[in-house]
């Protein structure tokens, strides 16, 4: 285990941060428009949303650049932008972090697909390289692989951004299967743990895809099948469209509700996914002390 986890780890559970899409939309993104692209575009409101999670309470904030990998800027013409979107998304988080809080950079899927042929793995580990390397001359203190549907391309992102030398988390999406506890592909939690351990993460765990209640049994399985920490950021409940509106209608206290629940089950890190705001944040800080 690196030695960053150890010692965020030896006090007891971290707060990590809330939801950064969601949040970017209340701060005026348009549906569709590329979040990353802010970063260059509109700074101010991306360092306001860091800054809202600190001010929460986050011991660990991300980053806005969950797509900003090669596969998922070619889509919106900014290839050419890789490094410097990236540098400059840990620059801001960095900024609001202060001495408050380290940085986690966010390191998402790339949307195309190994096992159809769409890219070779070579390609798409080169992708995550460029990424990771640029995370990390932005001066993360971390770097977090996240709401991966396919431990093949988690693995292969774990393994470059292990070459960076900072602490890796590795986390994947389970919302498939009869039980919603496999992933896209069809992974258990116990298979694709211990996968993830094997290429190298320092944390393995799960956001995304459910509400808070049903990652109680996934962190407990995750905490069985390997012995890592585990992180876990659960959405805000399941999204409804009212008016065309994306609604999450859990509230801070009903979230925060199952962290204790998280905890016994073996959570070292939590936070919240999408539709969770500064406030669950709050919540979640205030069952933890």
């Amino acid at each position: 285990m690196h030695e960053t986890i150890e010692k965020l780890t030896a006090a007891g559970p971290v707060v990590t941060d809330g939801a950064w899409g969601t949040q970017l939309q209340q701060h005026g993104l348009p549906v569709g428009a590329c979040p990353d692209a802010w970063n260059l575009s509109e700074p101010e409101k991306v360092g306001a949303v860091a800054e809202a999670y600190v001010e929460a309470g986050s011991q660990i904030i991300l980053t806005n650049t969950f797509g900003a990998n090669r596969f998922v800027l070619t889509r919106h013409n900014l290839a050419d932008k890789v490094s410097e979107i990236n540098r400059t998304g840990v620059e801001i988080s960095k900024r609001a972090a202060g001495k408050q809080a380290l940085v986690f950079a966010s390191i998402g899927p790339t949307g195309v697909m190994l096992m159809m042929g769409d890219v070779s793995a070579d390609d798409l580990k080169a992708a995550f390289a460029d990424q990771a390397r640029a995370l990390a001359e932005g001066g993360a203190d971390g770097l977090v692989v996240e709401t991966m549907a396919d431990p093949a391309e988690a693995r292969l992102a774990v393994a470059a951004a292990k070459e960076t030398g900072l602490p890796v988390v590795a986390c994947m999406v389970y919302d498939s299967g009869p039980n919603k506890d496999r992933t896209m592909m069809g992974a258990t939690p116990e298979q694709a743990a211990e996968q993830l351990a094997e290429a190298g993460a320092d944390v393995i765990g799960s956001n995304c895809g459910r509400g808070i209640e049903g990652f109680v049994d996934i962190c407990r399985r995750l905490k069985e099948a390997v012995k890592l920490p585990v992180w876990i950021k659960a959405n805000a409940g399941l999204p409804e469209v009212v008016d065309g509106q994306t609604v999450y209608r859990q509230t801070p206290a009903e979230f925060a509700r199952f962290v204790p629940e998280l905890v016994e089950a073996g959570a070292a890190f939590i936070g919240g996914c999408c539709g969770t705001t500064p406030e669950f944040i709050a919540a979640v800080k205030g069952k933890l002390v």
